[in-house]
C-alpha cells in the first residue's frame, strides 16, 4: 500500500558509554521479568531491545495464560509448570489477567480415546478438570458447535503481554533505577580472556554507537538468542524456529478460552481478549526470522479448523492477522514442531570459555516468571548477591502509565476524570488525549520522540476495527499541536504506523474489512499523499507538516 521508510543515513555519531551491573538483551516478557527480579534483589540492570518491548513472540501470541491442559499429553513437565506459574501470576499480576476459565471440547470425528484420557492426565499434573455434558458446555458457551461430543472445564485465563512487560519494567525502574533502552541492538562483544567486558550496540533510530559495560550479560533474545550467542563466540544455543499465524475478530465471540480436544493442530484455540477474540495458531518451520507475514492459506486453515468448534467463525469479520516466530529447543529434529518441548533452557556458556554470559531460551509466556527467576538466581550467584527471589510473592504495583493497554480501561478513566477538554483521539477504543500525553511523558521506554507505533504498543490506539485509520491522523496532529512533533518526521511516523497496520490486514481484506481498507487508502494516499512522502521531488516544511 505504501513504501517502506528507508533506513536513516548519515555519519555514525560518537560512541556513547553506559555502565550497569547486568546487561539484559531482549525486551520480551522474559527479559522484562529478569529486570524486575534483579531489581528486587538490589541488582541494577540495563534492558535493551533492537526494536521495543514485546516485538517478538511475547507480543504476537494468543495472550493465553495456560492452565497446562494443552501439554498434558505431550509435555507433562511443562503442564505442571504452567499450572504452578498460572496460580502465581493470578496473584501477583491481577491487573494483567482476566480469569475467563477455559473449555477443552472434542467434536464429532475427533479421537474418542484422546478425549477419554484427558481428565486422568490433568489429574496427574494437578490441573483442575471438570467433565461437562455437551449440552452443559453449550449452555456456558452458546457459540459452540452442535457437533461437540465431549467437554472439560479447566482454569485457563487470558493475559495482556504488553502490560505485563510494561509493569515489570516499571517496577524495576522504581525500585532501583534500572533502565530500559529501546532500539538498541548488540552488534559485537569486547572480551578479555574468559570475560565479556562490554557490548557494542547500535541505536537503530539515531545510528549512534553505544558501548555498554557490565559485570554480567544475559541473552534473552527469544528467536534471536542463537544469533546473539554466536556474536559472543558461543555455538551451544541450538534452536528451531516455528512460525505461528493468528487472526483477530471484530467481536468478542466467546466468554472463555476454547481449546480443541485433540493433538495440537492449526486453528485449535480461540481466546477472548477484551472486546475481540484471537484464533490460531499455525505452526510452520522457518528460518526467516525478520520476514514473517500472514498468508491467505494460513488464514484459511485457521478458520476452517476453528469453525468446527465455533461455526460462527466462518462468517466473522476479521480485522487483523499477525505472525511471529517461536523459538523451540532443538532436540530430536522431527518434522512436527508441535511435538517439540515447550520447556526452557538456561545455558551458562562455561563450556564455551565465557564466565559472565548466560542464555535463557525456549519456554512460553505463561512460564516467563519462572524463566526469569532461574536466570536471576544464576546471575546473582555469580556476583555474590544472596538475596532471595521475591517475584512469586511480591505484588506488582499498578503503573500509572502502563494501564492504557487494558481493553476498556481508557473510557472508564476518561469518564472518571470528567474533563470536557480531554478529546477522544481513538474512537474505537476510546483513547483520550490525556492517555497519549501520559505515555509520551513517562511510560517505560518513553523517548525524546516516540513513534506512533511505540505509542500504540503502550495503549489501545489502533487496535479497533479501523486499525488506526482515523486515530493515527488524530494522534499525530495532537503531537504536532503539543510541539512534540515539529517537522517531517512526524509524518513519516504516521506513514510507518499505517504500513504496520496494513501488514496485519493484507491477508484478511474481504467483506466489511475491504470497505474499511478502501476508506483508509483514500484517506492516507488520496488525501494525505503519504505513499509519496519520500519521493525525491517531495519536500515538506515544518509549516506544511503542522497544517
Amino acid at each position: 500500500m505504501m513504501a517502506t521508510l528507508p533506513p536513516r543515513s548519515g555519519p555514525t555519531r560518537p560512541t556513547a558509554s553506559l555502565e550497569t551491573e547486568v546487561l539484559i538483551i531482549g525486551g520480551g516478557a522474559t527479559g522484562a521479568g529478569i529486570m524486575r527480579d534483579l531489581a528486587l534483589r538490589g541488582i541494577h540492570s540495563l534492558l535493551i531491545d533492537k526494536k521495543d518491548l514485546c516485538a517478538g513472540a511475547s507480543g504476537g501470541n494468543h495472550g493465553l495464560l495456560h492452565s497446562g491442559g494443552r501439554y498434558v499429553f505431550s509435555d507433562p513437565q511443562s503442564a505442571i509448570e504452567c499450572r504452578e506459574e498460572g496460580h502465581i501470576l493470578k496473584r501477583v499480576l491481577p491487573q494483567c489477567i482476566e480469569q475467563t476459565g477455559g473449555l477443552f471440547v472434542a467434536v464429532d470425528g475427533d479421537d474418542e480415546g484422546f478425549a477419554a484420557d484427558f481428565a486422568g492426565l490433568c489429574a496427574a499434573a494437578g490441573i483442575a478438570c471438570t467433565p461437562l455434558l455437551p449440552a452443559e458446555a453449550r449452555e456456558l458457551e452458546p457459540a459452540l458447535s452442535e457437533r461437540v461430543v465431549a467437554a472439560y472445564q479447566v482454569p485457563d485465563a487470558t493475559i495482556d503481554p504488553f502490560r505485563l512487560a510494561l509493569e515489570n519494567v516499571n517496577q524495576a525502574r522504581l525500585v532501583n533505577g534500572s533502565i530500559y533502552r529501546p532500539h538498541t541492538e548488540v552488534v559485537a562483544f569486547e572480551k578479555s580472556g574468559d570475560v565479556i567486558v562490554s557490548a557494542l550496540c547500535r541505536d537503530n533510530r539515531s545510528g549512534e554507537t553505544v558501548r555498554i559495560v557490565a559485570q554480567q550479560f544475559v541473552n534473552a533474545g527469544g528467536a534471536w538468542a542463537m544469533d546473539i550467542a554466536r556474536l559472543a563466540g558461543c555455538d551451544d544455543v541450538r534452536l528451531l524456529y516455528s512460525k505461528g499465524t493468528l487472526l483477530v475478530t471484530h467481536d468478542r465471540m466467546i466468554r472463555r478460552v476454547i481449546n480443541r480436544l485433540r493433538p495440537p493442530a492449526d486453528g485449535d484455540i480461540l481466546v477472548p481478549g477484551g472486546t475481540v477474540s484471537i484464533l490460531g495458531t499455525t505452526s510452520l518451520r522457518t528460518d526467516a526470522l525478520n520476514a514473517v507475514q500472514p498468508t491467505v492459506d494460513e488464514i484459511n486453515r485457521n478458520i476452517r479448523e476453528g469453525m468446527a468448534m465455533v461455526p460462527a467463525l466462518a462468517h466473522a469479520r476479521y480485522i487483523r492477522a499477525f505472525s511471529r516466530v517461536r523459538p523451540l529447543l532443538q532436540a530430536g529434529g522431527g518434522a512436527d514442531d508441535r511435538q517439540a518441548t515447550r520447556g526452557f533452557a538456561l545455558i551458562d556458556h562455561h563450556s564455551q570459555g565465557i564466565a559472565n554470559l548466560c542464555t535463557i531460551t525456549g519456554g512460553k509466556l505463561t512460564t516467563y516468571r519462572l524463566m526469569a527467576e532461574k536466570t536471576a538466581d544464576l546471575v546473582a550467584a555469580r556476583i555474590g548477591n544472596t538475596a532471595p527471589c521475591r517475584t512469586a510473592v511480591d505484588i506488582v504495583p499498578d503503573g500509572e502509565a502502563c494501564r492504557w493497554t487494558e481493553p476498556g480501561a481508557a473510557p472508564k478513566l476518561w469518564y472518571r476524570a470528567g474533563d470536557p477538554d480531554d478529546t477522544i483521539l481513538c474512537e474505537c477504543e476510546m483513547v483520550p488525549q490525556s492517555a497519549i500525553d501520559q505515555i509520551v511523558r513517562c511510560a517505560p521506554g518513553a523517548e525524546a520522540e516516540m513513534t506512533l507505533e511505540a505509542i500504540a504498543l503502550r495503549s489501545r490506539a489502533g487496535k479497533g476495527p479501523c486499525q488506526g485509520s482515523f486515530c493515527g491522523i488524530r494522534i499525530a496532529s495532537h503531537l504536532y499541536d503539543r510541539g512534540y512533533y515539529r517537522d517531517r518526521t512526524g509524518l513519516l511516523h504516521m506513514r510507518d504506523f499505517f504500513n504496520e497496520r496494513f501488514k496485519g490486514q493484507r491477508a484478511v481484506i474481504w467483506g466489511q474489512q475491504m470497505a474499511q481498507m478502501e476508506l483508509a487508502e483514500a484517506l492516507h494516499c488520496g488525501l494525505l499523499g503519504l505513499d509519496c512522502l519520500d519521493s525525491p521531488s517531495e519536500t515538506v516544511t515544518e509549516g506544511e507538516a503542522q497544517s
